[in-house]
Formats: structure tokens, C-alpha cells, sequence
């Protein structure tokens, strides 16, 4: 598995709270930053990491932004994206499990570390599981054309 993940300036101390989770998991990732404390605008941290997933140079991807709210809407601008805005484990499964979600979106502000890395790991691990789904997923795609 490969991840492409990137915060704004809002989510930068989470964005490294959860490189080191992925660290721990032996998880490859690319991080698109930021590497400062700089403000900056969250569209453009968000667009790397959606256009390497719809490419299928990344398999999952992790945003985060101050809410996760400008980060997910932007990333879902992206054709073929289905990012889901998480702030607690029951939702993580169930965007994998009935949305097949290709990336995951938080908020720094929203939640602390300890949440957000239980909430990743809860995202990578859990499974779509087709079925009934497949056909909602596809009718998604179709609003895409």
C-alpha cells in the first residue's frame, strides 16, 4: 500500500503525528507537506495528493486541514475521488466498508492525536465490501461525467 499525505498549515502537527503512525505500521507514504508553519492555502496541498490517487500513483491518501472541511471539498473536485471527512472509528469503517473511500480527511482542531491515529488505522485496515455497495459506488462515478 502506498499514501500520498498532506496537510495546510492547520493540520501540520497532526500530518506528523500520523507519518509516524504510518512509520510504525511499515505503511509507505509520500508526504506533500507543509514543511513550515507558514499559512498557506489548502486547495494546493490537497490537489497532489487527489490527482496521485485518481492516477493510481497512490493507493490511499490522508488530508488534514483545521476542520478537514476545505480539504475534502476540494478533494473531491477530483474525478474518481471519494474522500470522506472522519472524526471518530465507527465512520472511518464504515466510509471503507459502504464507500470504498479513497482518502480520509480530519480536522486538527476537531480531535486530538490519539483519536486521529486510531481513526487511520481503523481506515487502512478495514476492507469495501461490495456487494449492494459496488452499484451506489458506481452511480457516484456516473455524477462525475
Amino acid at each position: 500500500m502506498r499514501i500520498a499525505i498532506s496537510s495546510d498549515h492547520g493540520g501540520n502537527n497532526l500530518r506528523r503525528e500520523i507519518m509516524q503512525l504510518l512509520d510504525e505500521l511499515h505503511i509507505s507514504y509520500e508526504d506533500f507537506g507543509p514543511q513550515s508553519a507558514d499559512s498557506v492555502d489548502y486547495p494546493d496541498y490537497a490537489k497532489p495528493v487527489s490527482e496521485g490517487i485518481a492516477n493510481g500513483e497512490f493507493d490511499k491518501g490522508i488530508l488534514i486541514c483545521g476542520t478537514g472541511i476545505g480539504m475534502s471539498i476540494a478533494a473531491n473536485k477530483v474525478k474518481g475521488i471519494r474522500c470522506a471527512l472522519v472524526h471518530d472509528v465507527f465512520s472511518a469503517k464504515a466510509t471503507r466498508c459502504h464507500n470504498d473511500s479513497n482518502i480520509i480527511a480530519m480536522g486538527e482542531r476537531v480531535i486530538g492525536p490519539g483519536l486521529a491515529r486510531e481513526i487511520v488505522q481503523t481506515w487502512l485496515e478495514t476492507e469495501f465490501e461490495g456487494g449492494r455497495h459496488t452499484r451506489r459506488i458506481e452511480k457516484i462515478a456516473e455524477l462525475e461525467q
